[in-house]
């Protein structure tokens, strides 16, 4: 078994104590278990949020990293990965949460150097039937079993809960041009395997639970986009959106494709914003938008 840990919390306006103490509370009950947590602000702008986390420095064995500039997605778990004390990282989104008694004690026991654990989706479904988020994560569920991640191990990876061995991490970091929302993750994994380095899929999730509103999902959705756009050459045969678009300009579809976005398009955002969004018009929408850009 492990027996050192460092757990790694990148934030960004994220109040995300409870999640630190239940972290914490696992480390604990594992006899001679070395452990540190990290919570590294990305530069909020929230000056509650900043108050309310500062209480995690009191919390023992954990720590509260306030950086005033906001560097990015890769950058901000780069440095994270320097400032560790132990052999073994764990990082940890700071929107997730605990749903595992053994969520900790799991991890210990595993023997390879890049462990996934994947995610489940928490939340009413009666509340939450207007959330776009809520609807895509939940509809997208199914196809993030450790059954099936394992079918395209290096594809189906997130940084959102992944064990890493910090020499293998320090070796491979994540590529700092991903300052934007979006797809660093899918870059990685591919590094990974060009590496030659495995990884492993197990069923050891984390909750997602908290879910922003439409209009804000679609602004980051959005995001995301430009930074596959970006990027497309680097992570096409990785990312499935490439593969769809592909199809359309093979198949000649592209031209009509795009003039019927272009006439739709403020429709279909309309109802992806509303409180009735359509999980068929987001995907038409995404489609669009990225054909839209070249």
């Amino acid at each position: 078994m492990k027996k050192e840990l460092s757990i790694l919390i990148p934030t960004f306006n994220d109040i995300c104590v409870d999640l630190v103490q239940a972290l914490a509370r696992q480390c604990d009950s594992i006899q001679r278990l070395k452990y540190e947590i990290v919570v590294a602000d990305d530069g909020s702008t929230n000056e509650e949020v900043k108050q309310r986390n500062s209480y995690i420095n009191n919390i023992n064995r954990c720590r509260y990293e306030l950086r005033e500039l906001n560097t990015g997605r890769a950058c901000i778990r780069n440095w994270l990965a320097q400032q560790a004390h132990y052999e073994w990282l764990l990082f940890v989104d700071s929107h997730m949460a605990v749903c595992k008694d053994d969520y900790i004690a799991e991890y210990l026991d595993t023997v390879d150097d890049v462990v996934y654990g994947g995610y489940v989706v928490k939340g009413d479904a009666e509340e939450l039937k207007g959330n776009l988020r809520y609807l895509y994560e939940k509809k997208a569920e199914p196809m993030h079993t450790a059954e099936m991640r394992i079918r395209s191990p290096y594809q189906d990876f997130h940084t959102s809960n992944f064990l890493v061995s910090r020499q293998v991490f320090i070796n491979h970091p994540l590529d700092v041009r991903f300052r934007h929302y979006g797809y660093e993750d899918v870059l990685f994994g591919k590094q990974l395997q060009m590496a030659g380095i495995s990884i492993d899929h197990i069923s050891n999730p984390l909750a997602f639970d908290r879910f922003e509103d439409n209009a804000r999902f679609m602004e980051k959705t959005e995001e995301s986009l430009r930074t596959i756009y970006m990027f497309r050459d680097e992570l096409r045969g990785y990312a499935r959106l490439l593969d769809a678009s592909d199809k359309l300009r093979q198949s000649r579809l592209h031209t009509p494709f795009l003039w019927i976005y272009r006439k739709m398009k403020n429709r279909w955002r309309r109802n992806l914003c509303g409180d009735k969004p359509s999980l068929l018009v987001f995907k038409l929408y995404k489609l669009g938008y990225y054909t839209e850009l070249g």
